[in-house]
């Protein structure tokens, strides 16, 4: 008999599949068997028919990470890795952020001494503000050849916008190399268009960041960068889809069969517009770019959830806490845009997304496995991650699906002062993760150490079923036989 260094026994095994009765054997900090009984085991993890599912990927997060204003983030790779570990994830890809000027060498040597702190495995997504011809030709090429196969940019914000032919450009490099480019899509100049009209009638409340960035802005840059990845025959994931239009144009992109890949996430299922209307500072802590929108928003998104518009569902975990070293670095009595953008949730994802989805009907468990692990691993090239299967990674979660509570800063583990979440009652928590077969989280208490966890390289985009949108100028049939790509 095979001796297992760990086997879970007696749980429901939830994958993006089905769900069925059985048993995890793990050796190695490899999962080797599965099966409807397995006996052994030097530790036996009771899962007392309880979900057993592979744990998290939270695929948008930023770690220790600066803001283009120089503003560090509030958690680093271990307060970070630990609320990630809460909230049922067993890897996660933070951003690496090179600013102006800066080396990706330089950017991958100053994350990888940071992350070493995590107790859970970890890659990057490269966040690329500069694209010198050294960046372009050498260093995101030797990035690729690391593992780090995912480049976001941005369409907004004047010192990370890299206008349409800087995309145009990294989009050209990631499909040479077969990774993916990642773009935040808000259509810079009608925001600075609406921050001027605002400003001019004195209308400078966190609660006027929400009509400073309609639903326009996001839905035109939405359209622009696939228009832009098509042109390029490029892979493209849009992030932090927001508005209904736009989730619409990924869907009707998508059926047409461009290369491309989504994402939404729970602030903007859980949380409206209203909540930046807050009393004093209050409303500040809810300010996120794309901005919180409307009750009707948030059925569109559930709907378009549920039909498979979107890969994943990532938390955006941007931690800037409510005093003057995160929100207020500006001072308190400040315009809506010198406030820092962004809120916390990296321990929310996903029991937030169970107890909305999974517990109220909206989507199936198999769909939550996939928002929350499977198509996150297929899209970013994790490999060995996000399935339960011989052969894989022992990333495992164990939820109890019917335990309810009310959510608290406290819970979350991480180094913020507060939670948008607060007050929330909800149901299902993970109690038990395991990365690598090692546990991080047992029976809801931490056990994991500091420097556990591992970086991990990714293989290329899977673009099986994605075949790209023909366009007659490439076609050497139609353009006096030339191959421009």
């Amino acid at each position: 008999m095979t001796q297992f260094d760990t086997v879970i026994h007696s749980g429901q095994i939830a994958t993006a599949d089905q769900v069925f009765a059985g048993d995890i054997g793990i050796k190695d900090g490899r999962i080797i068997a599965v099966a409807e009984k397995i006996a052994g085991g030097e530790r036996r993890i009771d899962a007392g028919g309880r979900i057993v599912m592979p744990g998290g990927i939270e695929g948008h997060a930023h770690i220790a990470q600066e803001s283009s204003a120089g503003v560090m983030t509030a958690d680093d790779y271990l307060s970070g890795s630990i609320s990630a570990a809460y909230g049922g994830n067993s890897s996660f890809i933070p951003f690496a952020a090179q600013h102006r000027g800066q080396s990706i060498d330089h950017v991958l040597e100053t994350y990888g001494a940071r992350a070493r702190r995590s107790v859970i495995d970890y890659s990057w997504h490269l966040i690329i503000s500069d694209p010198t011809e050294a960046v372009l030709q050498d260093q995101l090429p030797r990035a690729f050849q690391q593992g780090i196969t995912s480049f976001k940019v941005f369409m907004t914000y004047d010192l990370m916008n890299l206008g349409d032919g800087g995309m145009l450009d990294i989009l050209t490099v990631a499909r040479a190399h077969g990774a993916i480019t990642m773009v935040h899509a808000e259509n810079n100049d009608m925001v600075k268009w609406m921050n001027r009209q605002l400003a001019a009638r004195g209308l400078t409340a966190p609660r006027y960041h929400a009509i400073s960035r309609p639903e326009l802005a996001e839905e035109e840059a939405i359209n622009r960068a696939i228009q832009l990845a098509k042109l390029a025959d490029a892979a493209l994931f849009i992030v932090h889809v927001s508005t209904a239009g736009g989730a619409a144009i990924v869907r009707r992109e998508k059926f047409n069969g461009a290369k491309l890949f989504a994402e939404t996430c729970p602030q903007y299922l859980a949380l409206t517009r209203d909540d930046l209307d807050r009393p004093g500072t209050e409303g500040a802590k809810f300010m996120c770019s794309p901005p919180l929108r409307g009750r009707e928003t948030q059925d569109a998104l559930w709907h378009h959830m549920a039909m498979g518009t979107f890969e994943s569902v990532s938390s955006d975990h941007a931690p800037y806490r409510a005093d003057e070293t995160g929100k207020f670095t500006a001072g308190f009595d400040v315009a809506y845009p010198k406030i820092a953008n962004g809120m916390p949730g990296i321990a929310m994802r996903l029991p937030w997304l169970f107890s909305e989805g999974v517990v109220k009907g909206r989507i199936t468990l198999e769909q939550f496995v996939a928002l929350s692990a499977t198509n996150a691993a297929k899209t970013f090239g994790c490999t060995t991650k996000g399935r339960i299967a011989p052969g894989m990674d022992a990333d495992i979660a164990i939820w109890n699906p019917d335990v309810t509570r009310t959510v608290t800063l406290a819970d979350q583990h991480d180094n913020m002062d507060y939670t948008p979440f607060e007050g929330l009652q909800i149901t299902g928590r993970p109690e038990h993760v395991l990365t690598r077969g090692a546990s991080v989280i047992a029976d809801g208490k931490l056990v994991g150490t500091e420097g556990q966890g591992q970086f991990f390289g990714r293989a290329p985009v899977d673009l099986r079923a994605r075949p790209g949108v023909a366009l007659p100028e490439f076609d050497p049939a139609q353009n006096f036989g030339t191959e421009l790509r």
